[in-house]
């Protein structure tokens, strides 16, 4: 059993449909569940397609976003709250790594360490994506990644080819 008081990190990606919207919409659900509190939510990031074969720079692009909060749920309980917004969002799971309206993962959890076949924690890639790292440190200068190491350290050596999302940029 962890701690009443859990911080989080979660992260935020969609490539399908009206991206910004599915997650500012996920986000808004999260941050009124009852056993979520002191939400904060980071700025928005473009990335390219990651597949399981590298970078697809063809494929429809990503919105990227981080946010930290506090929660009374239990990992598998996050779990299966986030998983099911993902499906309420239209995330079909036919392909690793594929196309999805929205992909929520747990990047923290109260700094516990474990390896189940259902959850890992921390995030196993987290440290590997610059998508995760350059919104959460925009969100949290001071940010780190436990077992990594700072994030402000792990992007630079990782470097960065996010950009920050301008809505009014993507009307034109």
């Amino acid at each position: 059993m962890i701690s009443q008081f859990a911080p989080i990190v979660l992260a935020f990606g969609a490539n399908l449909g009206d991206r910004a919207a599915t997650i500012a919409a996920a986000q808004q659900e999260l941050a009124a569940h009852p056993q979520i509190t002191e939400w904060q939510a980071s700025p928005l990031v473009c990335s390219a397609k990651v597949t399981l074969t590298g970078v697809d720079h063809a494929g429809p692009a990503y919105l990227n976003g981080v946010a930290t909060a506090v929660t009374t749920l239990q990992p598998l309980e996050l779990l299966c709250l986030l998983q099911d917004l993902e499906t309420k969002y239209g995330r079909i799971r036919d392909q690793k790594w594929g196309d999805r309206t929205l992909d929520i993962d747990i990047i923290s959890y109260a700094g516990v360490v474990q390896r189940t076949p259902e959850l890992t924690l921390p995030h196993p890639l987290a440290h590997t994506r610059d998508f995760v790292l350059a919104p959460w440190l925009l969100l949290d200068p001071h940010a780190v990644l436990l077992r990594h190491g700072r994030v402000s350290d792990l992007l630079q050596r990782l470097g960065n080819t996010t950009a920050v999302y301008d809505s009014e940029q993507e009307r034109v």
